[in-house]
C-alpha cells in the first residue's frame, strides 16, 4: 500500500494470513526497504518470486541452505523476529512502539485509540541499523544454556 507523503509503501498482511486474525501493517526499515525495492519489477505480480511463482513461506529450501552455509542449523525464521525485538529494545524503542512494529495486539484502550504514525515507526525501525556500542544478549531458555552450541560460542537457542 503506497504512502505518498513518505515516498514508500507498507505491506498490509490480511487478517486471514495473520496470527491474531486481524490485519497488520508491516513497517520496513531502510535496509529491508532497499531489498524490497531491488526486487520490484523482476516479476509482474510478486515482489518475491522463485521460478515464476510467488514465495509462499520463509521456511523454504533457500532458508535451509542459508542456515547451512552460515553454519547456524538451529536458527529458526522466528528467531529473526526475536532479534528485531531485542535490537529495538536495545535501541531504546518504547514498548508500545515495539508492539506496533511487531504486530502485537493492543493491551489497553489508550493504545487502541492512539494509532501509531508510520513516519515515526519507520524512524524507530531504522534504529536497529545503528549497532554502535551494543552488546549481544544471550537468550537462555528451557535449559539450553548448557548446550554444546553455546559452549562452542554460539549464542542462539534452538
Amino acid at each position: 500500500m503506497p504512502i505518498p507523503e513518505l515516498g514508500r509503501s507498507v505491506f498490509v498482511i490480511p487478517r486471514e494470513a495473520f496470527k491474531s486474525r486481524r490485519p497488520h501493517v508491516v513497517i520496513l526499515n531502510d535496509a529491508a526497504w532497499s531489498i524490497v525495492e531491488g526486487q520490484r519489477g523482476l516479476h509482474a505480480d510478486w515482489v518475491f518470486a522463485y521460478r515464476g511463482k510467488h514465495v509462499r513461506s520463509m521456511n523454504n529450501t533457500g532458508w535451509q541452505r542459508a542456515r547451512r552455509e552460515a553454519e547456524l542449523p538451529a536458527v529458526r525464521v522466528h528467531d529473526l523476529r526475536h532479534t528485531f525485538a531485542t535490537r529495538l529494545r536495545a535501541a531504546g524503542v518504547h514498548e508500545e512502539d515495539r508492539a506496533a512494529l511487531l504486530g502485537h495486539a493492543w493491551r489497553t484502550i489508550p493504545e487502541h485509540n492512539a494509532s501509531a504514525d508510520i513516519r515515526r515507526l519507520v524512524s524507530l525501525a531504522n534504529r536497529v541499523l545503528d549497532r554502535v556500542e551494543t552488546t549481544t544478549i544471550l537468550r537462555v531458555a528451557n535449559g539450553c544454556g548448557a548446550s554444546p552450541r553455546l559452549r562452542a560460542g554460539l549464542s542462539l537457542c534452538g
